[in-house]
């Protein structure tokens, strides 16, 4: 039985992406043990398949969490022994490279983005020179890897010298579907997922002044109160909900309830617009339209199944007419939804997790 150590910088109980590659390498015989962070009233992960492990920090965020928490991550890792070690993005890499060069066991890259290309990072020069830097040093080291699109992988071979394979993010195609019944009065719009900068939040909560609907977000980040500022700013105290944090199986119960879903980003920096979110497939799953950014990732699946309202830009006056546009034309809305129903039978984790399944076969006869 293999044993393989994941490493992520995270609260792993709102981690869907982990909590599937992680239980489905567990159920296919593998010893999997997936390390993150104990966040401040964050609940305890829920017993699974595979170990979980979560490492105390003094601080929560800027340089010193960052150097705290690799720090505490190599001297864990130090601590235990295993035959595989993965560094889930950048932060994790150093620690993950160290242990994987000293105790000569194999090491795998999982990038669920370009790390020093998110907006957050980008606008802060020194700090993405840092980030850059770690990425140079350690991505080739990591011959054995993958990410989320074609575009990324593409990135990273002519970048880093590497050939990394791709496994997206598709959720679990369940048993029985979730009736879409509203879950208010008024139709809700929905945002799931980070609350972070580069999300659109500073045009497309002033938006929502001209749109006859409520909008939910939710999940946390580092713009949460920002957010929360400018809702109050513009007084939608009555139309915008920030509803917080909420477990992958509450959500999976919200969502469908919904009447459309958002993926928003700006187009600052490479990550942000050659991303693939989680939400985009959330929402298909689901069965709801979206309104998503007409990015190249995006603009792929959408030529290929039409399941979402494109958006060429993101300003405020764009978002509106989508989002009023969306709310009034039922015969576009009906399309798009069926197509949801469609897409979903091809794009779920059952189909994505054969391609995981025969990396990491691969990876441990090698």
């Amino acid at each position: 039985m293999k044993r393989i150590y994941f490493t992520v910088t995270n609260s792993i109980v709102y981690d869907q992406r982990m909590q599937r590659i992680c239980t489905s390498l567990a159920n296919h015989g593998y010893s999997v043990c997936l390390i993150g962070r104990k966040v401040k009233n964050h609940p305890i992960p829920d017993k699974t398949t595979y170990r979980t492990i979560l490492l105390n920090c003094i601080f929560a965020k800027s340089f010193l969490f960052y150097a705290e928490y690799n720090i505490r991550l190599f001297l864990y890792l130090f601590s235990q022994k295993m035959d595989i070690v993965c560094a889930i993005d950048a932060d994790t890499l150093l620690p993950c490279l160290f242990y994987s060069k000293i105790k000569k066991v194999k090491r795998v890259y999982d990038a669920h983005e370009y790390f020093s290309e998110q907006k957050e990072i980008v606008i802060r020069k020194l700090i993405q020179w840092v980030w850059q830097l770690i990425e140079k040093w350690c991505i080739p080291q990591f011959k054995h890897g993958y990410t989320v699109n074609k575009i990324l992988q593409n990135t990273f071979q002519q970048k880093f010298g590497v050939q990394y394979n791709i496994i997206r993010n598709l959720p679990l195609l369940p048993a029985n579907f979730p009736a879409n019944t509203t879950i208010s009065d008024t139709k809700v719009i929905l945002y799931q997922g980070a609350v972070n900068h580069g999300r659109c939040f500073e045009t497309l909560i002033p938006a929502m002044k001209q749109v006859p609907a409520v909008l939910w977000i939710i999940g946390t980040g580092n713009f949460y109160e920002e957010a929360k500022t400018l809702i109050k700013a513009y007084g939608l105290e009555e139309k915008i909900q920030l509803v917080g944090a909420m477990l992958p199986e509450k959500l999976k119960t919200i969502t469908p309830g919904a009447y459309f879903g958002l993926t928003l980003f700006e187009a600052t920096g490479f990550n942000q617009t050659h991303s693939l979110a989680n939400r985009f497939f959330d929402y298909i799953m689901a069965g709801i339209p979206q309104i998503c950014v007409n990015y190249p990732a995006y603009a792929a699946i959408q030529q290929k199944y039409q399941v979402a309202y494109m958006v060429n830009t993101t300003d405020e006056t764009t978002l509106a007419n989508a989002m009023n546009n969306l709310l009034n034309d039922t015969v576009l809305y009906q399309q798009l939804q069926q197509q949801c129903g469609i897409a979903r039978k091809k794009l779920n984790w059952q189909q994505e997790e054969i391609k995981l399944l025969s990396f990491w076969k691969n990876i441990c006869i090698s």
